[in-house]
């Protein structure tokens, strides 16, 4: 008796989310069901959609986003609300589980975003499952405090140096902050009572110690 040959899956070209107008393709990322109600949607990247042969279901391989909390290292002060972690994690899930679409921006244009919505989320780093590395492995900082970037948080930039600061680094509220037109930092402002002056030399300036800001700005915070 013959072998009965496996039905060959059909690859499709888009798929529309049931109970929505939308349509989705590969390339596109998608909110999908999680099993426990009381948690968010996951956030994955479909790479292909099939129609499984046997079955005649729809099934979309994808790649997985990780939220920080979900990371081995957790949600640190840095990392922004809408983060995501862009995983090593392929997996094969039911079309029926997408819930919608949404858009994950690179951190460059996250951050020129005039309104961020709900389906509005972006990534900086990929984010290996099994091991907890990411790519890149380091970030630059910022500020006083020598923290990256979190978007999320509002920053000052002196208009000296280039670096961004927080208020409260500053000792300052948010609504002084917003008074303030243009804005030097308090390094900026020592280092130009320092110059010398008719083209003296000033002793202070030959210290083979890097100044602070130039340390600052070339400081990376190393993700483990």
């Amino acid at each position: 008796m013959a072998k009965s040959k496996a039905a060959a899956k059909k690859v499709l070209q888009s798929y529309s989310i049931k109970g929505t107008n939308k349509v989705v393709k590969a390339g596109d990322c998608v909110l999908m069901r999680a099993q426990d109600p009381e948690k968010p949607p996951y956030v994955a990247r479909i790479e292909s959609i099939e129609i499984d042969g046997k079955k005649k279901n729809v099934i979309v391989n994808v790649r997985w986003y990780y939220r920080p909390e979900e990371s081995i290292g957790g949600r640190r002060q840095f990392h922004g609300v809408k983060e995501l972690f862009l995983s090593d994690h392929y997996d094969i899930q039911s079309a029926d589980t997408i819930e919608g679409k949404c858009t994950v921006h690179s951190f460059k244009n996250y951050t020129k975003l005039e309104s961020v919505g709900s389906e509005d989320y972006f990534c900086r780093f990929e984010y290996k499952a099994a091991t907890g590395g990411f790519t890149p492995d380091r970030v630059a900082v910022y500020c006083k405090c020598e923290m990256p970037y979190n978007p999320d948080d509002l920053m000052v930039q002196c208009e000296t140096c280039k670096d961004w600061f927080h208020p409260a680094c500053l000792n300052m509220t948010t609504n002084q902050l917003k008074t303030i037109e243009h804005f030097i930092c308090t390094d900026c402002l020592d280092d130009s009572k320092r110059k010398p002056r008719n083209g003296a030399k000033d002793s202070s300036s030959l210290e083979t110690k890097p100044e602070t800001k130039r340390r600052r700005r070339l400081s990376f915070w190393t993700l483990q």
